[in-house]
């Protein structure tokens, strides 16, 4: 089975009828889709649907500092500031709702509900109402599992555990009330109740999934407006795994529910600064001048004139048997791509003007990569690509298409080893502008590595948000070290792509 995110118009239930699958219906006009591979085109052939993604892993992130973040000295200052009257939700690997501290003095539970997306739904254990997966644990039966109830079969009434302790950690610092410690170490909303949802993933891939995350949001938006409350929703999750541009899917549905309700969405800016997973620029050449400045529309010269060759070093340490990077240029400009392995052999990516994929290698004077390919429908990519045999090691390269949602252009790069790890050294990634109209690019690597090694040489620590932190509307939260203080050297930090393209700054 395959989970799409989509975004759609008219009755997503009457077409899921029509084709044969199932829905997830969340708010704004957004949807999670889980179909059978070989049903995919009729979906993408369905007027109601407007665009799809293909959900991305999420990783967990977290950072601390109650006193830091002058919580302390405000609530001294203003005692009614308790959280009391509002909930806040944890979206993460779970709970242990058996701590003192997210329990009352009478000792029920200050959860008001936990959603279970690991466990396995079977009647009368079944989901929330609307969604496909795990089991919704209702506050009555927490406290029945607090108690020392249990199921016929003397299974406890709540079996959900927090194996990592990242949601528990993180709960803590939101919620916690302090009775573990005697009221020393609480939490912020000391006295809000709790909505907790531990992330399920997919039988192919346990790691949870951005469809997952909207899920999650989707159900807490709507128990939140049920029950008449504002919410704070705190997401420590993200990813590199697109244009960080606040326009996939993902993000913008993000700023869609901020607007429902009292709701206010808290992003970690993630732990990327310093670990060398972002490089970005511009072909255009320092000092050029005013003739040469972006986004000038009149006496500009020639739009190759000041644009000059670019290379990226990529590091790749030992044991690395898989890195995927995602590259971005504007969708109009033209770049020439070529790969050079740490052993000196060049290889190009073999283009034709007016197609994204064609047979064959270019030459040194190839057309680049045109704006006008096509590798994906409603931003659902064909399996077409170019793999590129270096022998001990090749590079899977997919070019994706222009969107109605943002001008830019990916080139999707996958490095693996062909019978073991990939060959260790340097690589280098060659773009050859062909022709320049905006100039800038950002490349990003995606996913986990294995080894400190594996980074880009000339890292640029800008713009390593995370996705979805680089949404417009919810509220990014970057790292604070307290005794330098400063933000710390390792946390996220910069502006979504874009953001000052209207001023000229790239």
């Amino acid at each position: 089975m395959l989970d799409l995110i989509v975004r759609y118009a008219g009755d997503i239930n009457w077409l899921a009828e029509q084709i044969g699958f199932r829905a997830e219906e969340l708010l704004g006009g957004y949807a999670v889709v889980r179909i059978r591979q070989e049903l995919a085109p009729l979906l993408l052939s369905a007027e109601e649907i407007l665009w799809t993604e293909v959900p991305a892993r999420v990783y967990t992130e977290v950072a601390n500092g109650r006193r830091e973040a002058c919580v302390t000295a405000l609530q001294a200052q203003n005692p009614g500031l308790t959280g009391r009257g509002v909930l806040v939700a944890i979206i993460d690997s779970g709970i242990d709702y058996t701590h003192p501290d997210f329990r009352n003095a009478d000792g029920t539970t200050r959860i008001a509900a936990f959603w279970d997306q690991t466990a396995r739904s079977r009647y009368p254990d079944t989901p929330p109402e609307g969604y496909l997966d795990g089991v919704l644990y209702t506050r009555e039966r927490i406290n029945a599992a607090l108690q020392g109830e249990q199921t016929v079969d003397g299974a406890s009434l709540v079996p959900a555990k927090d194996l990592s302790g990242h949601g528990t950690h993180v709960a803590g610092i939101a919620a916690g009330n302090g009775r573990a410690s005697g009221g020393r170490y609480r939490g912020v909303a000391y006295e809000s109740e709790l909505l907790v949802v531990k992330l399920g993933g997919t039988q192919a891939d346990p790691f949870p999934q951005t469809t997952n995350l909207m899920s999650a949001v989707d159900f807490c938006v709507r128990y939140a407006a049920k029950a008449g409350l504002p919410l704070s929703i705190n997401l420590s999750f993200g990813n590199n795994e697109g244009a960080h541009d606040g326009q996939s899917l993902l993000e913008t549905y993000l700023d869609t529910v901020a607007l429902y309700g009292k709701t206010c969405i808290c992003i970690g800016t993630g732990n990327n600064a310093a670990l060398g997973r972002h490089v970005g620029g511009t072909f255009l050449r320092e000092g050029r001048g005013e003739k040469g400045a972006v986004g000038q529309s009149a006496g500009r010269p020639e739009p190759d004139e000041d644009a000059i060759e670019r290379e990226i070093l990529l590091s790749v340490g030992p044991a690395e048997r898989s890195i995927r990077i995602g590259l971005w240029l504007s969708g109009l400009d033209r770049v020439a791509v070529s790969f050079v392995s740490p052993t000196g052999e060049v290889l190009h990516l073999p283009m034709r003007e007016g197609e994204v994929m064609s047979e064959g290698r270019s030459g040194e004077d190839g057309a680049g990569i045109g704006a006008r390919g096509s590798t994906a429908i409603k931003g659902y990519p064909a399996a077409v690509g170019e793999v590129l045999d270096f022998g001990d090691s090749v590079a899977e390269v997919f070019v994706g298409e222009t969107t109605p949602y943002r001008m830019l252009r990916e080139i999707g790069i996958t490095l693996r080893g062909t019978g073991g790890p990939i060959t260790e050294g340097t690589w280098r990634i060659r773009l050859r502008p062909a022709r320049i109209l905006d100039g800038a690019y950002d490349g990003w690597i995606e996913g986990e590595v294995q080894s400190t090694v594996t980074r880009f040489l000339q890292a640029t620590p800008e713009r390593t948000l995370t996705i979805p932190s680089t949404a417009c509307r919810p509220i990014a939260v970057a790292a604070y070290d307290g005794r330098t203080d400063s933000i710390t050297n390792f946390s996220g930090r910069g502006y979504p792509r874009g953001a000052f393209e209207h001023s000229g700054i790239k």
